[in-house]
């Protein structure tokens, strides 16, 4: 039995993503001139108005718009039909339109995937995937993207007809999920599992005080899928699940603003085991706002002035404040008293801020094993974002644990002072 593969929130982070080009050959939804099996989505209340007009669903972007997608996981994982773990999953997605077409049938973007997991009764969420993506959409939803990215999980929903819909209206069309699972399994490439969506246009509605329009989708899988070329010991034989959604699209941003899920898949394995993932999701659209980096800077300097072994940086993602040496009890993650001194008052600001997201990496010097590093460096990071979350500066959601061990230093290993300048945790505010 192999270890249990990661899944990165097998279907929440792929249609919050974009406009693309259509590829030649993609099939394009099919309308349905008679009622098609209904999605097993609860269906939308009725009222009593009068018919809602026709309306035409087409994403929409513009150049340079940047965007932000935060859904949350609850899973059970069983492993031969006997619960293996539970975990809270919590996929952070930022992206930026880097290009759209003259007449705006299609865009390119260009995006980060941060996956992070917790225990269910756990505080904060520990990063364990990082992706990059580039792909392209066209306004009717339809990807084309490069096989060689592992994210987003799911393409090409919702997609929908080249016509206005009207409320009852119902749908198919392709769609197809990419996993990865190196991890397990030992395949490579991602691993496409494909399925047709069925969507129903459940009507207008209002949700958190917006004009809305809910759609209702789910699609089922059962796929047998050919013998990987290059694999561990073992390998998928059989998948089957299903995925039942309902979605809000916000006519303003001209894509969806919002979603929920119930879902579940099954893996039949070739030794005879299975894997089993059973669970909810849900989540939720920003569009950001740009940082003034230099501003920003400023502000934290003149915020932690005078703090021993603080400094402030601005980095690519957003503004670091750096912990340098920071104190623990030996061989724990326990901060010293002078540490939590420190962190109140970068919590105080935090508070003061608190639209923007924020990360904790931590850090080792180069000593003892590399597993013992990293273990190490998540559980210090995590010390001083359980106390930030104590202090009130962010919630659960809005922080990210992430360790490096030792494969991020700043200065010499070999010299007892830059072995503490590299013990260092770094407070990450975030643009995006």
């Amino acid at each position: 039995m192999p270890a249990i593969p990661r899944r990165p929130g097998l279907f929440v982070v792929a249609w919050f993503l974009g406009l693309a080009i259509v590829a030649q050959t993609a099939p394009a939804p099919v309308a349905q001139s008679a009622p098609a099996p209904a999605p097993q989505s609860p269906a939308a209340p009725s009222t009593a108005a009068a018919p809602a007009a026709p309306f035409v669903f087409a994403y929409n972007y513009h150049k340079g718009d940047k965007f932000r997608v935060l859904s949350e996981v609850s899973e059970d994982i069983f492993v031969n039909h006997v619960l293996a773990k539970s975990t809270e999953i919590m996929n952070r997605i930022a992206f930026e339109v880097a290009d759209t077409a003259p007449d705006g049938s299609s865009a390119k973007l260009a995006g980060t995937f941060i996956t992070s997991e917790r225990a269910k009764g756990e505080t904060n969420y520990v990063v364990t995937g990082r992706y990059d993506s580039r792909f392209d959409q066209n306004r009717l939803g339809v990807y084309s993207i490069d096989d060689s990215y592992f994210m987003p999980v799911v393409r090409d929903v919702p997609t929908f007809p080249d016509h206005p819909l009207s409320p009852g209206d119902t749908w198919t069309a392709p769609g197809e999920e990419r996993h990865d699972f190196r991890q397990g399994f030992g395949i490579p490439e991602p691993y496409a599992i494909p399925f047709v969506a069925r969507y129903r246009y459940d009507g207008p509605e209002t949700k958190d005080g917006r004009p809305v329009r809910r759609l209702s989708a789910s699609y089922t899988i059962f796929y047998e899928p050919p013998v990987p070329s290059v694999y561990n010991e073992v390998y998928p034989v059989q998948i089957s699940g299903f995925s039942d959604q309902v979605i809000w699209w916000d006519p303003a941003y001209a894509q969806p603003s919002s979603y929920r899920e119930r879902f579940k898949i099954v893996l039949d394995l070739s030794d005879g085991s299975t894997i089993e993932y059973r669970g909810t999701a849900k989540s939720s659209f920003v569009e950001a706002t740009l940082m003034d980096r230099q501003a920003l800077q400023a502000e934290v300097e003149k915020a932690v002035g005078g703090l021993k072994g603080v400094s402030v940086k601005a980095v690519s993602e957003g503004v670091a404040i750096t912990l340098d040496d920071v104190q623990f009890t030996a061989d724990s993650a326990a901060l010293a008293p002078p540490e939590l001194e420190k962190i109140a008052r970068i919590a105080e600001f935090l508070k003061e801020h608190p639209d923007r997201d924020i990360i904790v990496a931590g850090h080792t010097a180069l000593a003892g094993t590399s597993e013992g590093r990293l273990a190490l460096s998540i559980a210090r990071a995590r010390a001083v974002a359980d106390r930030l979350v104590e202090l009130g500066a962010r919630t659960p959601l809005h922080i990210q644990v992430e360790g490096f061990g030792a494969d991020r230093p700043v200065s010499d290993n070999s010299t007892p002072e830059g072995m503490a300048r590299n013990r260092r945790v770094e407070i990450i505010i975030r643009e995006n």
